[in-house]
């Protein structure tokens, strides 16, 4: 890399986490931070300068990039605390020309990103060419997943009637053209569903639409085969993806341009504004109306829940009694055996198509990274000193699941029982949460916060984020957590609650059911639980529980036990049973 920027008389390369969608997981292709770093997570970005280079990551990662990166190599620093763009206006030097990928980087964070080299008094150089197709020499090929249809008994729309909407939108806010590069978007608008990437049931791809529901598709034909029949595809016209900033710029002269400044690539903006376009920079409207499912959407997420509620308890149940039998024998249980196990008994279930994400299935020091995943070499014995967190889902023809459970084999000591009270506590106090239609995800992140912050602990990750109708796990727009999120929750918003507490190098603890909003008398809303697995209450200090968070609780558990029982294995049935009864019959 450095011989490269030798080359094109660069003094640094920036190389963000992302693809040229803003994706959250990247194909193999599109692993250049990765390849660069050996950095695996899902948010970061690097540095790579002349006689160093430093790597940027999140609260969740602090633990994982010290274990995977060179610090001989790469300084590490916090990618929001300590931001790159705050580094680069204190430390770049006077003429420093810093590369990026323009079609790897959104356009507000090129914009901050310059204004902090140019504060230093260098410049940020947007590259146009892919400068890793020049040294990854065996980097994997782009991909070219099978695309299939999802039928509209199951979308809830057709395709025609989800672009008439949204080119009604355009057409109320005065744009001429609405560009789209997310491509979760784009498979909810067309009613389709890919397979680039595993567990990431989308199609890469960029689309156009103009205001009379006219679209072009930039996709590899591969990936649609050769009959199109089940497709809704009669008012859309196919082109390859590689033809898509040339018909960008030439459709946008002097026409109004709609894009998600949040997401769409730098290059994208800068052709529009080449081109003489005019710039409409708003949230998508394909993102706001994919935010409220439709009714065929909810039953959907209902009936998947049932099955993977089945498959989590027989999970529960299974780890619960296998635990003991191998300790017994001196034959540990490991995470990977765990995780892989999960999988096994979603498989079992009608509908299950492939996890939602890769599971964080991790005991001990393991548990305190937030995301977290097992292998060979890092794989652990589940033991009796410390929690064991399970956090995993399922993508299925329906929709798509989330869920944590955390379980001690042994005895909790009092800081453990501390933490985890602690995080029960504020998991019911957001669950039981009654608000006003439209408040916004930050508004009630303290709830599930103000349990841990009264015994002085946090946590630094979000508290939940919207999930897809089997599309992508983590959704936009909606967020619980710290940072502002501008987008008000109603009815049909899916969303997860999920606090938790992760003792760097000890333990981790989380708890995580998926909700939907629902209303809850004139002018309010409620969350309604869509998970349906026993909560494990023995690490609890149940006499901290107030009353309204008991009946809660007891609710709940009566509504899983009642859901499932008759579903779930024989032997699953006495722990099912054990892990529902009401808190009085649990405290002594």
């Amino acid at each position: 890399m450095r011989s490269w920027l030798d080359e094109q008389g660069l003094d640094g390369l920036i190389v963000p986490r992302t693809d040229a969608h803003q994706s959250e997981v990247t194909a193999p292709h599109d692993n250049c931070l990765e390849y660069i770093s050996g950095f695996t997570g899902s948010a970061g970005m690097a540095l790579v300068l002349r006689e160093r280079a430093l790597i940027f990551v999140d609260g969740r990662y602090q633990v994982q990039v010290r274990q995977e990166v060179d610090l001989a190599q790469f300084a590490v620093h916090h990618l929001h605390d300590d931001p790159l763009d705050l580094w680069l206006r204190g430390n770049a030097g006077s003429g420093w020309r810093i590369g990026i990928d323009a079609m790897r980087v959104a356009g507000g964070i090129y914009d901050a990103l310059a204004l902090g080299c140019a504060a230093g008094g260098g410049e940020l150089i947007a590259i146009t060419d892919d400068p890793f197709d020049a040294v990854w020499t065996d980097r994997p090929e782009k991909p070219v997943g099978r695309i299939r249809a999802m039928p509209v008994s199951v979308a809830g729309e057709t395709s025609a009637s989800k672009r008439a909407r949204i080119s009604e939108k355009l057409r109320t806010a005065g744009a001429d053209m609405l560009v789209e590069t997310l491509p979760d978007n784009i498979a909810w608008l067309l009613n389709v569903r890919g397979s680039d990437v595993a567990m990431n049931p989308v199609p890469h791809s960029f689309l156009m639409l103009d205001p009379d529901g006219r679209v072009e598709w930039f996709v590899d034909r591969r990936k649609l085969g050769n009959d199109l029949a089940d497709f809704e595809l009669a008012d859309v016209e196919l082109a390859e993806p590689e033809h898509f900033l040339d018909r960008v710029a030439q459709a946008s002269t002097s026409r109004t341009v709609q894009i998600d400044p949040d997401f769409t690539p730098f290059a994208v903006r800068n052709g529009i504004d080449v081109s003489g376009g005019r710039l409409a920079a708003r949230t998508s409207p394909i993102t706001l109306a994919k935010a409220a499912k439709n009714a065929a959407e909810l039953a959907g997420y209902r009936a998947c829940h049932v099955e993977d509620g089945i498959a989590l308890t027989n999970f529960l149940a299974w780890l619960d009694s296998e635990w003991r039998v191998r300790r017994a024998r001196n034959l540990p249980l490991t995470e990977l055996e765990a995780e892989e196990m999960l999988i096994a008994f979603r498989t079992e279930r009608p509908g299950f198509l492939e996890p939602s994400f890769r599971a964080i299935s991790a005991t001990g020091a393991n548990a305190a990274m937030c995301h977290y995943n097992a292998r060979p070499e890092t794989n652990t014995a589940i033991g009796a000193e410390s929690p064991y967190l399970i956090d995993s889902g399922g993508q299925y023809a329906n929709g798509t699941t989330d869920a944590t459970r955390t379980v001690m084999f042994g005895t909790a000591n009092a800081e453990m029982r501390d933490a985890y009270t602690a995080v029960l506590k504020g998991f019911l106090s957001l669950s039981m949460a009654r608000f006003p239609t439209g408040t916004q995800g930050h508004q009630l992140d303290a709830f599930a916060r103000r349990a841990l912050w009264d015994i002085g602990l946090d946590y630094d990750h979000g508290t939940g984020h919207s999930v897809g109708h089997n599309l992508l796990i983590h959704e936009y727009p909606h967020r619980f957590g710290k940072k502002p999120n501008l987008h008000g929750l109603e009815p049909g918003n899916v969303m997860t609650i999920e606090p938790g507490y992760y003792e760097a190098g000890g333990y981790g603890i989380r708890i995580e059911n998926q909700v939907e909003v629902v209303a809850h008398g004139p002018g309010f809303c409620r969350f309604s639980s869509l998970t349906l697995a026993p909560i494990d209450l023995e690490m609890a200090r149940l006499e901290e529980l107030s009353p309204d968070e008991i009946t809660f609780l007891d609710a709940y558990h009566a509504e899983v036990c009642a859901v499932l029982m008759d579903h779930v294995q024989p032997e699953t049935r006495p722990y099912l049973l054990a892990h529902t009864r009401p808190v009085a019959e649990r405290v002594v």
